[in-house]
């Protein structure tokens, strides 16, 4: 492990109330705290903060941490890429070999199904290119009227204005006034929360037939295609009946729309296999996909897209959309060891088979707590519904929002990285993470249901 450096961590603190504008905050409330926590090093799943304090990252970083901090030969190659060729663009009829040979290697990461790549370098700007390429598609097939896209409620799809649009979430749409046009919105799979009257197969077949309800509401002709995370990520962990998604690919082939599914948080091994897709057992026309691709040792997205919707682009001469970055060598160099990684550790077989299957039992030995609700995963992706009352899923406080956050301070104090969304706490450790650590994160969760239980029930 490399020896952190000396920082002066109330300085770093002061400078960041004075001048750094954290992503999706309360700069007030990072103010009145005295600062942001400064997490200085890392190495496997754990992150230390500039407190002394080592914490288990069960967030494995923001979903994307897969094959875990601390891989060298990632900072080697991304060194060596630098000196050889640090970065050029790809407007100008060039490509670099590293962002080619991953072209290549995504491509038979779909077993050659989606083998056109397009490079950005986030899974917002992911979605921003679907958004377009897919409406120029339409336009080109001759059917320009096809622009609505559908999409989920509490969908999170990214943070530009595309991926805002495209995403479900109140919060962000209220921030810099309506979402952009030309997208519907439909109930979500969350079996927990609003089906517990049907049976799980029943809820799955409602929500799929809201999708279809949808687009005939709009006019089939007028539909351009579905979006989906095969898990809702951000949405708090939200894991469809089995039936729900063999359903919607149904329901797209029957109007002729196309399927997209968005692997921002799903792919590279997350729910057990290559894509959450796989896991569904569906076959989109286009996944996006980003975060686990480098394990977030660079910023590097990228869309992937059917052989059938690229002839019919080939049609229409310059697709003039793409970034400063979209290919960039370094990025790309090191996504390519970084899928190298994954494959030659065996890790998408290890979640599925030993990993996976143990957080499930492991996460299951919380269904005896009074606070929870609910304990589910995929793979290594994983929430508790915290309740009041466990007959009737009562949340604290009348509402939701009470007792996700309140948990997720005291699992952090307790030295465990977790995420608070609404009532619930949801985890995604490294893709590298063990038995008797898995362990440690259910264990310090159950601590911490301990400690909030008293102050939850004084609300």
């Amino acid at each position: 492990m490399h020896m952190p450096r000396n920082y002066d961590i109330a300085e770093l603190r002061r400078l960041d109330i004075a001048h750094h504008l954290p992503a999706q905050a309360d700069w007030q409330e990072i103010e009145n705290l005295g600062g942001s926590r400064i997490i200085t090093h890392a190495e496997g799943c754990y992150i230390h903060d500039g407190d002394g304090n080592r914490i288990l990252d069960g967030m494995a970083g923001l979903w994307c941490v897969n094959v875990g901090y601390g891989r060298d030969e990632l900072a080697d190659v991304a060194a060596e890429q630098m000196r050889e060729l640090p970065y050029y663009n790809s407007f100008f009829k060039t490509a670099n070999p590293p962002a080619v040979l991953l072209a290549d290697k995504i491509s038979s990461l779909t077993g050659g199904r989606l083998p056109h790549v397009f490079f950005n370098s986030s899974g917002s700007e992911a979605n921003d290119t679907i958004f377009r390429l897919v409406r120029q598609y339409w336009k080109l097939k001759g059917e320009p009227k096809r622009q609505t896209f559908i999409s989920r409620i509490n969908a999170y799809h990214g943070s530009t204005l595309a991926g805002v649009g495209l995403g479900g979430m109140k919060a962000m749409h209220n921030i810099g006034g309506d979402p952009i046009p030309g997208v519907e919105h439909v109930r979500q799979p969350y079996w927990y929360n609003e089906g517990r009257d049907m049976s799980p197969e029943a809820f799955g077949t409602a929500c799929a037939e809201a999708i279809e309800s949808k687009i005939l509401e709009v006019g089939p002709e007028n539909v351009a295609a579905f979006i989906g995370e095969p898990v809702q990520g951000a949405g708090g962990v939200i894991i469809p009946p089995a039936n729900y998604w063999p359903q919607v690919e149904a329901i797209c082939r029957k109007y002729g729309i196309l399927m997209i599914c968005d692997e921002v948080i799903c792919g590279f091994g997350r729910t057990g296999n290559m894509w959450g897709h796989e896991t569904m057992g569906v076959k989109p026309d286009i996944i996006a996909m980003a975060k686990g691709l480098s394990s977030g040792y660079l910023p590097i997205s990228a869309v992937a897209v059917s052989a059938d919707i690229i002839k019919v682009m080939k049609t229409g001469g310059d697709f003039v959309h793409g970034y400063t970055y979209s290919g960039h060598p370094v990025s790309a160099a090191v996504a390519l060891r970084n899928i190298e990684i994954m494959e030659r550790e065996g890790l998408v077989e290890k979640v599925r088979s030993e990993t996976g299957p143990y957080l499930a039992k492991a996460l299951a030995t919380l269904n005896d707590h009074p606070l929870v609700g609910e304990a589910r995963s995929v793979g290594l992706l994983g929430a508790v519904e915290i309740v009041a009352d466990k007959a009737t899923g009562a949340r604290f406080g009348g509402a939701e929002g009470t007792a996700g956050p309140m948990v997720r301070d005291i699992c952090i104090a307790n030295g465990l990285m977790v995420r608070g969304i609404r009532d619930s706490i949801v985890m995604c450790p490294p893709l590298i993470i063990t038995t008797s650590q898995i362990d440690d994160l259910v264990g310090i969760i159950r601590k911490s249901l301990d400690e909030a239980e008293p102050k939850l029930r004084a609300f």
